[in-house]
């Protein structure tokens, strides 16, 4: 469930008396997902998907348009976890270097695999207009800033090769040509992909969910599923506290999750922690650290992300520390978020933070996203922190899969094998040893 609380915090001057919200500027500021009688759970359904992220919403969506009777489960509220717990960004491209992607798997492949990240920001948009979704909906771009010289020539290398397949329109940036993008001192050049888009996460959240219900599908919150195993026939049966379904398909749309029955999957994803902050409105000082207004990441494994919200306000986050999310270290955090934030903003030493979040990612040990079908119960998930276009996108994909596609055409990351990572069964106990690994690497290079 949603961790919402209140912890006084020093603003500017170091006053007590405004609070921090220890919540998700998406979940706090947006509108909440409601439904009006709710039926009991059913006995039978033709499709259920299990997780109320943007995965689960968009197949829900995407099935019930296709005339599927559909039930879509939710441990906690609609989008919870990390579909509402992000930096509000929609970027395409992939998470990796393209140049190594297409080492692994050939160009065209990897051109595909790019390609579908792009389809997703344009699906987000899509049904953005098509359900007349109030969200901010933004193609402002995405900046990829150098934290350091040598970062800057690797970009300069990396643009090359991107405008020659899959970025035309990629734009490569000099230190000085910077500022009229970002007011700072901080970095040594810059990609512009133009692409890339943002939005209000919450109210997309809640304005999809509305969707898929006028279209058919029925959704229940706080119902977690304890219990999923074959049934004679080639049915699934999924146990829940609600109830038991008997299904004909099922699709598991559940990231990170860390209870619930899904060991196989939970020994290929690493849950890893991604820790966010939000300002109070900037009023014209938004525009005054940011003119290009677009989404900003930076190059150091553990570096940071940032964008203008369309109130001014500054979301700035990044794997402040390698551990999971909690309050206790969700505060802790943010506190290191803030002050990397005013090195890089020196403007804002006085802007008090308004909301101190984290959120769990779903990460991939090579940091590609994974969709198929396993004992006959599809799964889409391992986005690794770009999951908002290419989650919608694999909602449609595994919904139109569940009703008749051809996986190998339909889906972009068919065929992908996927170990285990080795060692891990849960909790992940290595996350310390991963953290040290990268500052040395970010000390390093």
């Amino acid at each position: 469930m949603p961790r919402r609380s209140r912890v006084g915090r020093p603003g500017a001057g170091g006053t007590r008396n405004r609070t921090m919200m220890l919540e998700s500027y998406w979940l706090d500021s947006g509108e909440r997902f409601a439904q009006d009688g709710v039926p009991p759970l059913p006995a039978r359904a033709t499709a259920v998907v299990v997780g109320g992220g943007f995965t689960g919403l968009s197949a829900a969506r995407q099935l019930a348009m296709a005339g599927t009777q559909v039930i879509l489960i939710e441990a906690g509220r609609i989008a919870c976890e990390a579909s509402g717990r992000n930096g509000g960004q929609c970027n395409n491209g992939i998470a990796g270097d393209f140049a190594a992607l297409s080492a692994r798997f050939g160009r065209q492949r990897a051109t595909d695999l790019y390609r579908a990240f792009d389809a997703g920001v344009d699906r987000v948009e899509a049904i953005v207009k098509e359900e007349a979704i109030a969200c901010d909906f933004t193609r402002n771009g995405k900046l990829k800033l150098a934290d350091k010289p040598d970062h800057a020539v690797k970009l300069a290398r990396s643009a090359e090769l991107l405008a020659q397949t899959v970025e035309p329109d990629i734009r490569l940036l000099d230190r000085n040509q910077l500022a009229g993008e970002i007011r700072s001192d901080a970095f040594h050049g810059g990609l512009v992909f133009p692409r890339s888009a943002s939005l209000h996460m919450g109210r997309f959240a809640a304005g999809l969910a509305r969707a898929a219900t006028r279209h058919g599908a029925r959704l229940y919150e706080n119902t977690p599923l304890t219990g999923l195993s074959r049934v004679p026939g080639g049915r699934h049966k999924l146990v829940t506290p609600r109830g038991t379904i008997i299904a004909d398909d099922v699709l598991l749309a559940t990231g990170a999750s860390m209870t619930g029955p899904f060991r196989w999957l939970r020994r290929r994803i690493v849950p890893i922690g991604s820790f966010i902050v939000a300002t109070d409105p900037l009023g014209d000082l938004a525009d005054t650290i940011m003119p290009g207004r677009r989404n900003g990441t930076t190059t150091r494994n553990i570096g940071n992300y940032f964008r203008l919200t369309a109130d001014n306000r500054l979301i700035f986050g990044g794997r402040a520390r390698f551990a999971l999310s909690t309050p206790r270290n969700d505060l802790r955090s943010g506190a290191i978020l803030a002050a990397r934030m005013r090195e890089i903003f020196p403007g804002l030493a006085g802007v008090r933070i308004a909301h101190n979040w984290g959120g769990i990612v779903d990460l991939t040990a090579d940091r590609l996203p994974r969709a198929g079908v396993r004992d006959g119960v599809h799964y889409a998930m391992g986005y690794s922190g770009h999951g908002t276009q290419i989650s919608v996108l694999m909602g449609e994909v595994m919904a139109r899969i569940m009703t008749g596609a051809s996986p190998a055409e339909a889906n972009p990351f068919h065929g992908i094998d996927w170990p285990a990572v080795p060692g891990h069964f849960g909790p992940p106990w290595f996350l310390p040893l991963v953290g040290a690994y990268y500052r040395y690497q970010d000390w390093r290079h």
